[in-house]
């Protein structure tokens, strides 16, 4: 893998510091970097050189200036350090997690930390469970704190390699004779493993993750076939059997949706058929209410779940579907091979199991918005269906009644704005990724003006849907420092719209012209023309111009509520 052409691929600076030996997890680190398509420009610190590298100033740590900085001070080094205290001095926990704050305050860029696996020293036995000074007590308040310290500083991220000790065992996660002969904790068969939960961290903060979970439903959302079993033959429910798996298999369903996946359904089946188990089945855990887009018939899959895509307006990379039938997962993949499409097993008893062992919905951000993603893809469906009644697109749009709330960032939208400019790949000129904290800061700063724009119509509300960023260079020119939106509301004027409000904004203050940047990504080609096409002209390499005063407003329908 290493040997690839990765000159294409974006690339990101990474640091790695250890307290025991890293050469082999950086390079699986690396290599499973250009398996998800980036290249690292990885600094790789001595071993045990943590504390230097983080409190000298001048260190390479900081010369190397990283957007990620991975940590990985190791349970082992700990437990060495807790024997050597006397048992008054033993307060670990607080002791690490006054050093992992300074390394937030420290370290610019995101940082991504390793949690502490267990080891179990048997010193007291299980009455240590009772006991503060030992050193199970105190591994467990410092993996308890560390994820209270995410809360404290956003930059923070925890990588939990405890999880994966939880579920393969501490066998397989350490080889004592390993490390006795090359200071390396983690066992060659756990290095891939960790490597890939670092990798699922960067990609979701970096913007690529599953957004969409797509469902078959006859025996994979329930046992049997609802066409022969009935709504109310189907097997599902908390009893004894299968039925027991597959209700276990909506409550994590259930669980997804309300954290903001977008449940969609893609089944062949009569619609009515299809449909009568959410509506009357009283074990069913899943509903109507649940499903943003339900389509069944007897068309091909890989069809429909083009007609899921058209309708969500999202990446097909950032969907996934499930279904039994081999036959139908193979046609998916072959017909819409960005989809990720798991092999489930045989046995839905095990699909639970298995599909956590994949960590399919790793995010960087959550946000109270996301409990509301359903419903507002419900209503897309409605205006879809509503524009298919309109042969003229202007009356189709003035129909919708559309108003917009325009405000800078505030301490209610702050949350929602980080997390879109994690999200938004298509539409976002310079795919800039900001946190809670950089939104904070920018809200403050009086070199820039920050716009939020929400977006509603008769259908319903779609909440916050774009974001502007303008630095002012000079006293007449705005850099349009940032300018992404959500792929929910295109073709609705909304370009124009935020274009005639920054406009609008430079003629009051006195600013003569607006420069707007296009930096080319692998998922941002759809605004490739974006400056263009609305009216400005190139100044330089992907660099575009606006004169203000030669602008005349473009044509919308949307109303400044």
């Amino acid at each position: 893998m290493l040997k690839n052409d990765t000159s294409a691929l974006p690339t990101l600076k990474v640091s790695l510091l250890g307290d025991t030996a890293t050469q082999f997890l950086a390079t699986a680190l690396r290599g499973t970097a250009i398996d998800r398509k980036y290249d690292f420009d990885l600094f790789e610190a001595e071993y045990n050189q943590v504390e230097r590298q983080v409190l000298d100033p001048t260190s390479d740590l900081h010369q190397h200036n990283a957007k990620y900085t991975i940590v990985f001070q190791s349970t082992h080094k700990l437990l060495e350090h807790f024997s050597n205290l006397a048992p008054s001095q033993r307060n670990i926990a607080a002791e690490r997690i006054d050093f992992v704050r300074t390394l937030c305050e420290t370290v610019q860029g995101k940082i991504i930390y390793f949690n502490y696996p267990e080891i179990d020293d048997t010193v007291f036995g299980q009455y240590a469970n009772h006991l503060e000074e030992s050193f199970t007590w105190q591994i467990r308040q410092l993996n308890y704190e560390l994820m209270k310290l995410t809360q404290e500083y956003p930059n923070l991220f925890i990588c939990d390699i405890a999880s994966l000790q939880n579920k393969y065992g501490r066998d397989w996660m350490f080889d004592s004779s390993v490390y006795v002969s090359t200071e390396m904790i983690l066992s060659l068969d756990a290095v891939p493993a960790v490597a890939s939960l670092v990798l699922d961290i960067v990609c979701a903060i970096e913007g690529k993750f599953k957004k969409c979970l797509i469902l078959d439903l006859d025996n994979t959302l329930w046992g049997g076939v609802v066409g022969d079993d009935g709504w109310e033959g189907i097997q599902v429910g908390h009893g004894l059997g299968i039925g027991k798996a597959f209700t276990e298999f909506q409550e994590w369903i259930k669980k997804l949706r309300q954290r903001g996946i977008i449940i969609c359904v893609c089944s062949k089946n009569d619609e009515d058929k299809a449909k009568e188990p959410f509506e009357k089945n009283p074990e069913m855990v899943l509903r109507l209410e649940d499903i943003a887009v339900f389509v069944a018939n007897w068309d091909n899959k890989a069809d429909n779940i083009r007609t899921i895509q058209s309708i969500l307006n999202i990446g097909f990379d950032s969907m996934v579907f499930l279904d039994d039938n081999p036959f139908e997962r193979a046609m998916v993949r072959e017909h819409v091979p960005e989809i990720l499409v798991p092999e489930l097993p045989e046995d839905p008893g095990d699909y639970l199991e298995y599909l956590y062992s994949l960590n399919l919905f790793e995010t960087a951000a959550y946000s109270s918005a996301d409990k509301d993603r359903t419903k507002q893809y419900q209503t897309e469906a409605k205006r879809v269906q509503a524009a298919q009644k309109f042969t003229n697109e202007a009356d189709f749009l003035k129909s919708l009644e559309m108003e917009s709330v325009v405000e800078g960032f505030t301490p209610f939208n702050t949350p929602r704005v980080a997390q879109l400019s994690q999200r938004s790949n298509q539409f976002n000129l310079r795919t800039v990724r900001y946190t809670e904290g950089e939104i904070a800061e920018l809200s403050q700063s009086q070199q820039h003006a920050c716009f939020s724009f929400t977006l509603e119509d008769k259908f319903g509300d779609n909440g916050l849907i774009c974001v502007i960023i303008l630095e002012k260079q000079n006293k007449e020119t705005l850099f349009v420092n940032t300018w992404f939106m959500s792929c929910r509301v295109l073709k609705r004027g909304m370009e124009n719209f935020t274009l005639n409000t920054i406009v609008d904004y430079a003629r009051q203050n006195g600013f003569k012209k607006i420069i707007g940047e296009y930096i080319p990504t692998l998922k941002n080609g759809m605004v490739k023309d974006h400056y263009p096409n609305l009216g400005f002209q190139p100044c330089g390499d992907n660099m575009y111009e606006l004169q203000v005063d030669n602008y005349k407003n473009r044509e919308c329908y949307i109303k400044r509520k």
